[in-house]
């Protein structure tokens, strides 16, 4: 499959995936909103009015930008060791080089990349010089998926050795002081049990069936995910079928939202607004502060985030070595 090309983050780690067409429930016109907003220093509270509303204001600078980026490599290492764990021969495995963490999950693996380059201690050539070598042992090209925060030090050290930028995708974060959990007459959403999880891989496969081979690719990334203990799966549930799935990754006080789809015959209802909803309760029991997901910029999915809530945190971009 191409790394170029293709649309919104499903939320697996370097994933990009084509837009979604779920529903998300927007804010009804006049109601009030007012949050406690906290800044990441604890005890600084401070609202955002926004036309007429006072939204969650998570504050986007460099120690947002490390929490962030270890949160994703976290669940990226994750699946790594879930996929060596299942099936060996597949060769997955990962290595912390120079602050960055570095996954291999198969030489065509879109989370075959690093995380967190330049985020904790500067890139240099020699780093450089050790994931390639890391990377081209294992027959696969370097990829480097690097927030703005990393510095322009950074992105002209890639520049410099022929990397070529292939994606971009938004990062954006949301506060979860004060989240309220929404109910559905039809739907309910909820965790799985054991005996639940290849239903739940099928649901989430069904949820791309517009597109075979990004479905396909689904089937093995759900297979996965639905055994990585660095997630807890969720499903929406109607009629008694699975209609919607999503994954919450919880890595310290930070939440990664993940893996969302809707089946098509129940897009339009909600699911997602409720998948959203549920998530985000989970995460602040489970004692989280801030939540985050990905998306292609200006995208259906990044537009249904920010009616949750979400805001753009930064811009990241994703870096090829040429040749």
């Amino acid at each position: 499959m191409r790394r170029r090309g293709v649309a919104d983050r499903c939320g697996y780690v370097g994933v990009k995936l084509p837009r979604s067409r779920a529903n998300v429930h927007s804010t009804p016109p006049g109601a009030a909103i007012v949050v406690a907003i906290r800044n990441i220093n604890p005890g600084r509270v401070r609202p955002a009015p926004v036309a007429g509303y006072f939204l969650p204001m998570v504050f986007a600078d460099r120690a947002l930008a490390q929490r962030l980026e270890r949160a994703e490599g976290s669940v990226g290492v994750g699946f790594a060791e879930t996929r060596q764990r299942l099936a060996p021969a597949h060769g997955a495995e990962w290595r912390d080089i120079g602050g960055a963490t570095v996954v291999f999950d198969g030489a065509d693996s879109p989370t075959t990349q690093t995380f967190g380059l330049g985020m904790t201690e500067p890139a240099t050539e020699a780093t450089l010089d050790a994931i390639e070598a890391f990377f081209r042992d294992r027959q696969a090209a370097t990829h480097h998926e690097v927030s703005p925060l990393a510095g322009v030090a950074t992105t002209a050290l890639l520049v410099a050795r022929g990397y070529q930028p292939i994606e971009m995708s938004s990062v954006l974060v949301r506060d979860l002081t004060d989240v309220e959990e929404r109910t559905h007459e039809k739907l309910v959403c909820r965790t799985l049990t054991h005996g639940e999880r290849a239903a739940w891989v099928e649901a989430s496969v069904a949820g791309w069936s517009e597109t075979p081979e990004v479905a396909e690719m689904m089937r093995g990334f759900a297979s996965v995910a639905v055994e990585n203990p660095a997630l807890v799966n969720f499903a929406v549930v109607g009629d008694g079928m699975f209609v919607a799935s999503g994954s919450l990754g919880i890595v310290d006080d930070v939440a990664l939202l993940a893996g969302a789809s809707t089946v098509r015959a129940a897009r339009g209802q909600g699911a997602q607004s409720l998948l959203f909803s549920t998530r985000l309760v989970e995460a602040k029991r489970r004692g989280c502060r801030v939540a985050m997901m990905a998306a292609e910029p200006g995208s259906t999915s990044q537009r249904n985030a920010e009616r949750s809530g979400f805001r753009i945190a930064y811009t990241r971009t994703k870096w090829r070595l040429a040749g």
